[in-house]
């Protein structure tokens, strides 16, 4: 009897398939790519446009290694300011080199310290003037304070330029 009921309450009808799934709008009916595609760059600004800025450093005028770091940190002169420490050392290239940090310990959460590495990068791109006015090079490294935080661009650039007239009165 069992096998009875289920073969007579089973269906054995396919249901349709939808092969079109999509409904048509008013621009037609347009399918997506298939596969990863590059976004479409429409957009008036190009990488190459003259109004897009380019606020990176060259690989040249960073600090990236850890051994360059502690490098500076053994060997240098030291500066301390409201909103940084500056951490100096002659170095035998054609150009200055910078090194940012901004500790957990020193500043919290990471939006914070990006905010205040922004900073003092920006501090430092705004005083290639004085910088150029320098008798030779240096590596940088700027250790941000959290005090920096709670101020805009103006004072961590105005204390940077008070230490590179520092280092130029200390013969540098």
């Amino acid at each position: 009897m069992e096998s009875n009921y289920a073969e007579e309450n089973i269906s054995t009808e396919q249901p349709e398939t939808r092969q079109k799934t999509r409904f048509q709008g008013k621009d037609g009916d347009q399918e997506r790519p298939r596969g990863a595609q590059a976004p479409s760059c429409k957009g008036t600004q190009t990488p190459d446009s003259p109004t897009l800025l380019k606020l990176t450093l060259p690989k040249k005028e960073r600090l990236r290694k850890r051994g360059d770091f502690l490098r500076v940190y053994n060997n240098s002169v030291r500066f301390e300011g409201r909103f940084m420490t500056v951490f100096i050392l002659p170095n035998e290239m054609d150009t200055h080199r910078l090194g940012v940090t901004a500790t957990r310990k020193g500043i919290g959460k990471a939006h914070d310290r990006n905010r205040a590495k922004r900073l003092l990068r920006e501090a430092y791109r705004c005083s290639k003037r004085e910088l150029a006015l320098l008798g030779r090079k240096y590596d940088f490294v700027l250790n941000a304070r959290r005090r920096l935080l709670s101020t805009r661009l103006a004072e961590p650039l105005a204390e940077f330029k008070e230490i590179i007239d520092k280092i130029k009165d200390s013969g540098g």
